[in-house]
């Protein structure tokens, strides 16, 4: 079947060898590599799929346009526009890439809550050594219970990783009906309230959507235990950070681990930067090798499937955002 990729704008010396490398691989493919916006409004009109991101402009010549590989596994607010979600072209997204690399980081701030590292790093900076009694700072993973909300990839794998700790998982979950490897328990997210006060770590993977924008304020806050601690790697605006830092400070839950924000960077005055019961990585979950080769094989096989007519890797629900 002839079939013509346009690659988007702007390119990169990644980008530039991922076209050189599908041209080796699909040799029956036309690839377009559009330098700048004036080559890309060209070749649309001739593409029948596309990397990169569309604006209302493109989408309106794309008269042949019937798949679109979005960059990023959750492209920012405004990727999917009314035109775009109203249009018949399917969207896959880059997800998947960073369950090992994000299911660790989550572990990593599991672990060092557990055993008060954010205790003890401070007390490191400034030469001291005072250790706290031993009944106090320990969480007893064993009788410990974490709710993931999200139990997409990076949420299983975390749930996989949690019950190897001995920990009871929880999850809840707008499509999956099946609870993965290590989750004793999944429910929809309309449990989520009833569920709060059961668990010992609250561990965000979502996706920013119209439903999950500003889901965690003060009012689940004050849900979860005073002895809980709250992680997010997913997306920033799913919660609200006054209230977060109003709920710390209150004592209404005992700490936060945190790799995204309402507002990134995070402002060098904000309260959070200097909160005891914080740990703050800047966005880097997701960090470590081999990412570009997994974000190529994706485009490769969609490109694949795409001539074939056989399914896409990575289908998203373009009204909801992934």
């Amino acid at each position: 079947m002839s079939f013509t990729l346009l690659m988007l704008p702007p390119q990169t010396a990644v980008t530039r060898g991922w076209a050189a490398r599908l041209r080796a691989e699909l040799p029956e493919m036309t690839l377009i590599l559009a330098e700048d916006e004036a080559e890309a409004s060209t070749g649309i009109a001739r593409a029948d799929g596309a990397f990169g991101t569309l604006n209302p402009q493109l989408l309106a010549g794309a008269t042949r346009l019937r798949w679109l590989q979005s960059p990023q596994a959750a492209p920012p607010a405004g990727y999917y526009f009314p035109e775009l979600v109203a249009h018949p072209v399917v969207v896959t997204n880059m997800r998947e890439i960073f369950n090992d690399r994000i299911g660790a980081h989550i572990m990593a701030f599991v672990l060092a809550f557990a055993r008060d590292f954010h205790t003890y790093i401070p007390q490191q900076l400034r030469s001291e050594w005072r250790p706290r009694p031993d009944s106090e700072g320990v969480v007893h993973l064993p009788d410990a219970t974490a709710l993931i909300l999200g139990v997409g990839g990076i949420g299983a794998e975390t749930a996989r990783l949690a019950a190897a700790f001995g920990m009871t998982v929880l999850g809840t979950d707008a499509r999956r009906t099946t609870a993965p490897e290590g989750m004793a328990e999944l429910h929809p997210p309309e449990a989520l309230d009833a569920l709060q006060p059961r668990a010992d770590f609250v561990i965000l993977t979502l996706p920013h959507t119209p439903a999950t924008e500003g889901l965690m304020d003060r009012a689940r806050f004050r849900r979860m235990k005073p002895s809980a601690f709250f992680i997010n790697i997913g997306r920033g605006r799913t919660t609200r950070l006054d209230d977060l830092v109003a709920a710390l400070r209150a004592g209404e839950i005992a700490g936060a681990g945190l790799d995204v924000f309402e507002q990134e960077p995070l402002p060098p005055g904000h309260p959070l930067w200097t909160m005891p019961n914080v740990l703050i990585t800047p966005h880097t979950a997701g960090y470590g090798p081999y990412l570009d080769e997994r974000r190529y094989a994706i485009l490769r096989d969609n490109c694949r499937a795409t001539m074939q007519g056989t399914p896409l890797r990575n289908l998203v629900d373009k009204a909801q955002w992934f």
